[in-house]
């Protein structure tokens, strides 16, 4: 695997970290004060960082190999929302959920 796809990876991990995070630092609160908290602070980080190396990908890729990895990044998060705070997946979601992976493999390992 090429170093421009770790990092495409990579930045996938740190935008669904960042979306986790979020939801965390929102979770219960109601006044747009609690809002500021580390929880966001590390989660709006988190975002950046994955801009940054989205943005080294884009100088070194087309964006036809890069924007798919976008669908990794809605994978991720499912996953994470399952095992972080606990929420349920029914099987629809799931099934669609496992036919975005799919997709994403399809595409991203075209030889086109």
């Amino acid at each position: 695997m090429k170093l421009t796809h770790v990092l495409l990876v990579l930045a996938c991990l740190f935008a669904a970290g960042g979306q986790l995070l979020l939801k965390a630092g929102a979770q219960g609160r109601t006044h747009w004060l609690e809002f500021v908290n580390w929880s966001v602070f590390f989660g709006l980080g988190g975002y950046a960082f994955s801009t940054l190396l989205w943005l080294y990908c884009l100088s070194k890729l087309p964006l036809r190999v890069v924007y798919p990895y976008t669908a990794l990044t809605f994978v991720l998060v499912v996953v994470g929302a399952v095992l972080v705070f606990g929420e349920r997946v029914g099987w629809r979601a799931g099934a669609g959920t496992l036919m975005v992976l799919a997709g994403l493999v399809l595409v991203t390992t075209d030889r086109a």
